[in-house]
């Protein structure tokens, strides 16, 4: 990874808490469903403590369910392990400030064992493994993630005590690019821009999107790991600046039976020198990159649980839906699971599969990974799909968490590029939200059997 100035420096911070501006920094990493879990830390115990020796937390933060309960199957964390802790440590590149806590700076966290080996199943260690082999090429990733969201005038307590269930969405109609439709929310989306930008994000627009309340922030593209990591704090942001408030907002998937929440990844590949390694002599796509894009269609269905990791994702993918159903490419064509777009330096895919669910970390390394196994075996790319690729024979993206689940624990590239450690440590994941599941009675299904059963 190339040098970077953090967002807010070391000796910046010392002379911000010294004036007491700063009292508060929060030490946090990314969990499996790309959630920050971490500790407040008074300002100054972090400057004479944290910042050189890090901390420490208990390693079942990696080894539980999404409601945060312990259960069965990790080989990192168990009751016959005991439970220990892992060590977090500070990485002072991503130390900034958020302007949505007052007297708040917050910075991303590493995980190592006691001996400082790193955790490898931590999702940013997965990241880390993938840009390494990338770097070994003198290549790295540019990434950028379009994250969708819905917003509701309910509080989230309002919305628990609902049931998640008759919330007022904070526009009644499809608003999609409507000026009027963001113009009534804008207070909030102003702030989000604003607040974000205060944090060292890039924001570059705001639209509606088509599910009543709906609408999207985008940022600009960077490194893949500073991307992820801008993109796990606005996840966390976000919510923390609506319940301010008094609205809520979802990245879930799929709310209901309407358009779900996207989250659109676009990738490029850039040599040491910083010039873009996709446009090949001619304007069209490099043989790097077509081996890259054919790499991403051979592992797409293996891979499918790192880009659509929740029983709720795969009820995105639907005909018609937007989001996609066929392992497929086109040149800016909707319909296909990656889509090529832009011109020269901006040339790039984008893959459509990920909901607004998606751990980024996860997704960003499957797609790296996928893209080298390419670039590897020098795989052809197949003719991109030119009309509807919903209504087509090609292959089919898996259309359950069990299907891609059962994808994902039997490939040998999985194994090969991410370890039988990681692919075994994800499958648990996939395990214990489907156990979840099946032992679930539903809405539908008391509505559908309680009286005409």
């Amino acid at each position: 990874m190339a040098d970077r100035t953090p967002p807010l420096g070391v000796e910046e911070l010392h002379a911000l808490v010294a004036g007491g501006e700063i009292d508060t920094v929060v030490l946090a990493f990314p969990d499996m469903q790309g959630r920050l879990q971490g500790k407040r830390f008074a300002a100054r115990f972090f400057l004479d403590e944290v910042l050189h020796h890090g901390t420490e937390g208990c390693a079942y933060l990696l080894a539980v369910d999404a409601e945060m309960n312990t259960v069965d199957g990790y080989a990192m964390s168990s009751w016959d392990s005991g439970y220990g802790d892992f060590a977090m440590r500070p990485d002072l590149a991503t130390l900034r400030r958020v302007p949505w806590h007052p007297g708040t700076a917050f910075v991303h966290a590493d995980l190592a064992w006691e001996d400082g080996s790193p955790v490898t199943a931590a999702p940013r260690q997965i990241l880390r493994r993938q840009l390494d082999r990338l770097a070994a090429r003198g290549l790295t990733a540019q990434v950028g993630t379009e994250l969708e969201f819905i917003v509701f005038k309910d509080t989230y307590e309002q919305a628990w005590d609902a049931n998640y269930r008759g919330l007022t969405p904070a526009n009644q109609y499809n608003i999609d690019y409507s000026v009027l439709g963001t113009g009534r929310v804008e207070p909030l989306l102003r702030r989000l821009r604003n607040e974000m930008a205060g944090a060292g994000l890039t924001p570059e627009s705001a639209k509606g999107e088509c599910n009543p309340g709906q609408h999207e922030i985008a940022f600009r593209y960077d490194e893949a790991l500073v991307t992820c990591d801008q993109h796990a704090l606005y996840k966390t942001g976000a919510k923390e600046i609506a319940a301010q408030e008094g609205l809520s907002l979802t990245f879930m998937a799929k709310y209901d039976e309407r358009e779900g929440n996207s989250c659109h990844i676009h990738l490029s590949l850039t040599h040491a020198d910083g010039t873009s390694a996709m446009p090949g002599p001619d304007g069209g796509m490099s043989p790097l990159m077509r081996h890259f894009l054919a790499g991403q269609l051979a592992a797409l269905r293996d891979f499918s649980l790192l880009y659509a990791p929740h029983i709720n994702s795969y009820k995105r993918f639907r005909p018609g839906s937007f989001a996609p159903t066929a392992v497929a490419w086109g040149h800016d064509n909707r319909t296909c699971a990656l889509r090529v777009v832009g011109h020269g330096r901006s040339l790039r895919f984008e893959n459509r599969l990920p909901g607004g669910d998606v751990n980024p970390y996860l997704a960003v390394a499957g797609m790296i990974a996928a893209g080298l196994h390419g670039v590897e075996r020098e795989l052809e790319l197949p003719d991109p799909c030119t009309g509807n690729a919903y209504t087509t024979g090609y292959d089919h993206v898996p259309a359950t968490l069990r299907e891609a689940a059962a994808l994902w624990t039997d490939s040998p590239l999985a194994r090969t590029a991410f370890g039988d450690d990681v692919v075994d440590h994800y499958r648990t994941m996939a395990r214990v939200e489907l156990d979840a599941f099946d032992t679930a009675v539903t809405d539908w299904e008391l509505r559908r059997s309680f009286e005409r059963m």
